[in-house]
């Protein structure tokens, strides 16, 4: 068994786009057992990477992000899940967690095999994230009750096609780290 990283994708959100409508009522049902992950990964040394979409502020940072979003009329779902001085934090412009970013080699560096894939959207950036860590070769969970979703159908499909064709492991957050 090699090192889990937890990675929280797209989580700091302002939540002003087009799908935001659809996506919100999903996000704050999955904002708890997010919030329960960062902690039982925080209290086992277990790295929790923030992984997030810059939403074209390409002059931002992670802490401007994280300001505008606990600013926003939706900051009730940033919130708790607010990174700590321990998190690390990739910014991303598309919508897998490795394109273009220096994720790969962040998790070389730190000697991590295995993603635990949680925040949003299940059937966009969840799924294309999984293939992209599966087709590198790392072992990939994703906890059902902690990703959210803008169409419940294609999420269970994207559900069903991480664990059939990619080998992810999909649970209950709660089976990790208890």
């Amino acid at each position: 068994m090699g090192k889990t990283a937890l990675t929280v994708i797209d989580m700091i959100n302002t939540y002003e786009h087009a799908d935001a409508e659809l996506l919100i009522p999903s996000a704050e049902s999955v904002v708890p057992a997010v919030s329960a992950l960062l902690e039982r990964a925080r209290q086992r040394d277990v790295p929790v990477i923030y992984i997030n979409d810059n939403f074209g502020e390409w002059r931002s940072h992670h802490g401007e992000l994280l300001d505008k979003a606990v600013s926003g009329a939706h900051a009730h779902l940033v919130e708790p899940l607010r990174p700590d001085d321990s998190s690390l934090f990739v910014v991303k412009a598309r919508h897998s967690i490795f394109f273009e970013t220096p994720l790969g080699y962040l998790l070389n560096q730190q000697g991590i095999d295995r993603l635990v894939l949680c925040g949003q959207v299940t059937e966009q950036c969840i799924l294309y994230s999984a293939l992209d860590a599966h087709i590198r070769h790392f072992d990939v969970i994703v906890p059902r009750d902690a990703v959210a979703h803008i169409h419940a159908d294609l999420a269970d499909a994207a559900l069903r096609m991480m664990e059939r064709n990619m080998g992810a492991r999909v649970c209950d957050s709660d089976e990790l780290w208890n």
